[in-house]
């Protein structure tokens, strides 16, 4: 009876050592699923499961790929030493996450559409929402290493720090959980329960039920890289001494009792470094006799060390067996201490030293972390007041304390988490009086955060109710509505003008203008006969003395430009102008001008003219190219537009959106569309009016039509989910028979 696993394929493609593996689910295409892996080579190589070489490889990371993880409809997740995490959709990069400042160890894309997770050796973890990063979670004191999901609204992290946090997709978080001694490099959850495993630097696989540590398996070698939980709840763990091991409940999968005797083995004897503190403070002159060992231990996993022949050993308590198991021999502890080696790791931070102190016979005993840097009576005060102790013991434990650590000099200040006010260790959130775990009211407002899908604002099913009049929605007889809205082919302009009014405006506005500012009345003139010539009133073409005055007078100050920016606006969708601003030679100066007026806390009315200005950019070939060549920065710029709430804005950046689109679905760039999908995603969350929303729908429907590319990674970004809402809108129909020509490609 073979209970293990066999060699089905050694696969290989990378230059270098492989950092991460994941399944990639089955699709209609590949029925058996696919295997991604990251290495040290900078690529990610995809395996099909019956061949050793690779179906194709994805190029584009700059350093190691440590991190993967696959989401639904075939997007990949990735992470890297080279501080990005990449979304991939088969073999094309969408886009990428940039916002971490150090490596990112570990990504995980939520089962909520379009919601992905990344951690990083910055100590920060961040929720990214199409491709934008919406919250940072700090509280982790060194690199996070895990992330692992445990419901739409909860995921764990484990860090350097050697705890493993409990956090809401809100920002709070719920809980710290403390048990190894060192480094926690992995973390995996039971299925269907909160339980979880953990493993780390500290040679040990731990269990956690309810919240408790409650099995703690050592192995017989200092790093366990990685862990995962089975379908069926065994657990397999990989260590730094290349073996894979799995552990079980189950009596019918357990290995034989030559095996577990072979393991046993083994594990005593692993020669254990007291360096590493993995068994807290040793020192062999106080140990105990084997006769120690007679004793039971009181809790599953606890620890015993005895002297035996001046060989110092270790052994952890079995409560399923009911005896004390050889763990390994340390080696290096001829009295050497904790002291003299090295730091102690208490509660995810190191110290000089840790003391245990027992107060009374009967009573629990109290750990005393302490540096050499800190002051012996305040580190006694805090002491006391943390375990709630009386206050008369203070010149005792400080006394203890001084005795203690005679003769230590300071060696090193490098203790960065000792507070230097107080003396104290760390804050943990969720551990002061103050702290509430109740999901918070808005600091602002007071009232509980807007929960997207919560109920008091839910938006009515789609069939149903108009969410405006609260009545049925009319639905016609003729439900073959024809699909003329998408995909479009041509630009949207704006193009309504008072050429009069804008003269007028301009003329005030000159009066209030500094000298150096100032046009004469040939300026005006001329501009006159450039908005005439443009808005079809006379056969002129635009000349260049013309081009030359506008471009003075939408080099204005900020408060007067307005109608100047406006007659530009008008102007470029005149061929020769399009061809003159937008051409090689002075395009640069063009958009830096444009862009410059799209910051959010510029006059709206610059902000509305130099969206519109860039939507009629489109109408030319010279404009299109320009558009498309600045396309990053122009979209980064524009959507910072989203904040406000003036609809006029909203509609402007809808139809940039839409014009984008166009052009996008043309050439179609996946790259492009990626960028589009998370402006579309982005600003529909804000945006209310009608006709913003449907332009927007509009450019979602262009740049999803005829490309199963794009449908994918719109299904992984959630936008199905994001506009249903709008398929039941009564007024205007267009929003609603849009809106279901759309849901029907998705």
């Amino acid at each position: 009876l073979n209970r293990g696993f066999t060699e089905m394929h050694c696969m290989s493609g990378h230059s270098n050592f492989v950092s991460c593996v994941c399944i990639i689910p089955p699709s209609d295409l590949y029925p058996r699923g696919l295997i991604a892996t990251g290495g040290n080579d900078h690529n990610i190589c995809i395996f099909t499961v019956d061949n050793p070489a690779p179906l194709y490889v994805l190029k584009g990371h700059k350093n190691t790929v440590c991190s993967l993880s696959s989401g639904k409809f075939g997007t990949l997740l990735s992470g890297s030493w080279d501080t990005t995490a990449k979304v991939w959709l088969n073999d094309r990069c969408m886009m990428t996450l940039q916002g971490h400042t150090a490596a990112i160890w570990a990504v995980k894309i939520l089962p909520e559409q379009g919601l992905m997770l990344t951690g990083s050796a910055d100590k920060t973890i961040k929720l990214w929402k199409a491709g934008r990063c919406e919250r940072t979670f700090t509280g982790h004191e060194d690199c996070v290493r895990g992330l692992a999901i445990l419901s739409e609204m909860e995921f764990l992290s484990c860090a350097n720090d050697a705890s493993v946090r409990r956090w809401q997709i809100s920002g709070e978080c719920l809980q710290v959980y403390y048990g190894h001694t060192n480094y926690i490099y992995s973390i995996s959850v039971f299925p269907q329960c909160k339980d979880f495993v953990t493993t780390g630097e500290d040679r040990s696989l731990r269990i956690w039920k309810q919240g408790q540590c409650a099995q703690t398996i050592r192995l017989p070698a200092q790093s366990v890289w990685c862990c995962c939980v089975l379908d069926n709840g065994d657990i397999v763990v990989g260590a730094s001494d290349g073996i894979i091991r799995v552990f079980t409940e189950s009596l019918e999968r357990t290995a034989s009792a030559e095996e577990i005797q072979a393991f046993e083995n083994e594990l005593s004897q692993a020669s254990i470094d007291p360096k590493t503190g993995d068994l807290g403070d040793i020192n062999a002159d106080d140990l105990p006799g084997r006769e120690h060992l007679k004793e039971p231990g009181t809790r599953d996993g606890q620890t015993r060390l005895i002297k035996d022949n001046g060989k110092v050993e270790a052994y952890q308590w079995s409560v399923s067996e009911g005896r004390w198991i050889k763990i390994g021999d340390v080696v290096g502890s001829s009295g050497a201490t904790q002291q003299t080696s090295g730091k102690v790791l208490f509660e995810g931070k190191e110290y000089d030293y840790v003391f245990t102190i027992d107060v009374n016979e009967s009573g629990p005993s109290y750990k005393l972390p302490y540096n050499i840097t800190d002051d012996p009576w305040l580190t006694a005060y805090n002491f006391l007041q943390k375990n709630d102790l009386n206050p008369m013991f203070l010149d005792q434990v400080a006394k203890f304390i001084m005795d203690n650590t005679k003769g230590q000099t300071l060696l090193s200040t490098s203790d960065q988490f000792s507070d230097p006010f107080t003396g104290a260790g760390r804050y943990v959130p969720g551990s002061s009086s103050g702290s509430s775990t109740i999901p918070a009211a808005d600091p602002f407002t007071g009232a509980g955060r807007y929960v997207p899908g919560s109920a008091s604002n839910a938006v009515a099913p789609v069939s149903g109710v108009d969410p405006y009049t609260g009545m049925g929605a009319y639905q016609s007889a003729a439900a073959k509505v024809e699909n003329i809205y998408f995909p479009k082919k041509d630009a949207v302009t704006f193009d309504q003008a008072n050429p009069t009014q804008i003269l007028g405006k301009l003329k005030e506005l000159n009066g209030s203008a500094t000298e150096e500012h100032k046009l004469t009345e040939d300026d005006l003139i001329i501009l006159e006969k450039l908005l005439s010539a443009t808005c079809n009133t006379s056969a002129e073409t635009p000349t260049a003395q013309q081009l030359e005055t506008l471009w003075r007078a939408v080099n204005w100050p900020e408060d007067i430009v307005f109608p100047a920016l406006d007659i530009l606006r008008l102007s470029v969708r005149h061929p020769t102008v399009n061809e003159n601003f937008c051409s090689e030679k002075d395009h640069v100066q063009f958009i830096i001008l444009l862009l410059k007026f799209l910051n959010p806390k510029g006059k709206q009315a610059n902000q509305l003219l130099a969206l519109r200005a860039l939507c009629n950019c489109f109408v030319s070939q010279a404009g299109q190219k320009l558009m498309m060549e600045q396309r990053d920065e122009i979209m980064t710029q524009a959507i910072e537009m989203k904040s406000g709430n003036n609809k006029n804005i909203h509609i402007a950046l809808a139809t940039l959106t839409l014009n984008y689109a166009v052009c996008l679905h043309k050439v179609n760039n996946i790259e492009g569309k990626a960028q589009c999908l998370s402006v579309i995603s982005t600003v529909m969350e804000v945006v209310h009016d009608l006709e913003a929303i449907f332009r927007l729908l509009v450019a979602l429907g262009t740049l999803i039509s005829d490309d199963t590319n794009a449908v994918q990674l719109a299904k992984s970004l959630g936008v199905d989910s994001q506009i249903k809402k709008y398929a039941s809108v009564s007024e205007p129909a267009k929003v609603n028979e849009c809106c279901r020509f759309v849901l029907n490609l998705l």
